[in-house]
């Protein structure tokens, strides 16, 4: 028993960013003998592969080796129009990892922290040595004792649940599938997701950790927000679209929202010139003070790498003894 691994890229330039020595080292070293793995920009000869590790394949590589069983998408969540795309190939099942499920989570409660405290228009203004927000009413909200509502009790959303809880807040959660938790959960109640609206109204937080699939795009609109308290404060380490962005613009500004920390956005650069002069919306988010705003960094982290690929060969290892390979992706639902 054994595999082949196929990276149809070159070593300095997996997905998203450059990779160093040390990571590719980690690969190597969790690696078992029993996965090769080939890394190239060109097709291998032969093309005998088992798995492909890409988020974005083509038909070349889907077609290529009759042996292709697996596609392996190197990051957390599958692009919209690749699980489309593998429906059309109901052999090949789709993967992911979870290798940065507890950086989104540390991210989601930073964002959660700032928004909280005011943290950014404070700091901004201190650092031109005012004080006078020292002496004017405060702003921040105190956490303890408030609820919390996390959409998508998943690997992220337990840790920020776990977080919340020792902190004194009452945690509830949805999820699609509860049958994947265990009988009790120590940290959360856990709702199906149809539960939503029900929820919304004991909320003080609500955080968005779900990926975008077509039932998610758009779930949190303005009747949606209306339904939160007055002074609720909204985070987002999901994806976008997943809330209205005109519908949240004006919740956070009419201040019916306290305030809103963002790691995903709802317009990204489409190549390196445009990086430095993307919005990231059709709103002037950037306006509004009681807005935290991040570039959709919330999965990285120095030593993210290390972690991908200690994720990696697990998951190659699994498949190379015979094993089930983790996370498979149910393409009707996106994730």
């Amino acid at each position: 028993m054994g595999i082949t691994a196929y990276y149809p890229r070159e070593k300095e330039s997996i997905y998203p960013r450059e990779v160093d020595a040390a990571a590719w080292q980690v690969l190597e070293s969790h690696l078992s003998p029993k996965v090769k793995f080939i890394i190239g920009t060109d097709l291998p000869d032969p093309a005998d592969y088992d798995v492909l590790i890409t988020g974005r394949p083509s038909e070349a590589q889907l077609t290529a080796s009759p042996n292709l069983r697996a596609v392996l998408v190197p990051w957390a969540g599958v692009p919209l129009e690749t699980a489309e795309m593998m429906k059309a190939y109901p052999h090949i099942s789709v993967h992911n990892l979870h290798h940065n499920a507890v950086t989104t989570a540390e991210s989601a409660l930073t964002l959660l922290f700032a928004a909280a405290k005011q943290v950014v228009p404070i700091d901004r203004r201190f650092r031109q040595h005012d004080w006078r927000p020292r002496y004017a009413p405060n702003p921040a909200v105190m956490l303890h004792g408030k609820t919390i509502l996390i959409l998508g009790y998943g690997h992220i959303g337990q840790h920020i649940g776990k977080v919340c809880a020792a902190m004194g807040m009452q945690v509830i959660a949805t999820r699609r599938s509860l049958k994947a938790l265990e009988e009790s959960d120590p940290w959360a109640a856990v709702y199906p997701a149809s539960e939503l609206h029900s929820l919304l109204p004991q909320a003080n937080v609500l955080v968005v950790t779900l990926p975008l699939t077509d039932e998610t795009t758009g779930l949190i609109g303005e009747a949606e927000l209306a339904l939160l308290p007055q002074n609720a404060i909204v985070v987002n380490v999901g994806r976008g679209p997943i809330i209205e962005q005109g519908a949240l613009y004006q919740a956070v500004k009419s201040g019916h929202l306290h305030s809103a920390g963002l790691d995903v956005w709802y317009n990204y650069p489409t190549d390196e010139a445009s990086r430095a002069h993307t919005p990231p919306a059709d709103y002037p988010f950037h306006e509004l003070e009681n807005v935290v705003m991040s570039p959709h960094r919330g999965g990285g982290a120095s030593d993210v790498e290390i972690l991908r690929m200690q994720h990696l060969a697990e998951v190659l290892n699994k498949a190379a003894q015979g094993e089930d390979m983790p996370n498979k992706i149910n393409l009707e639902r996106g994730y």
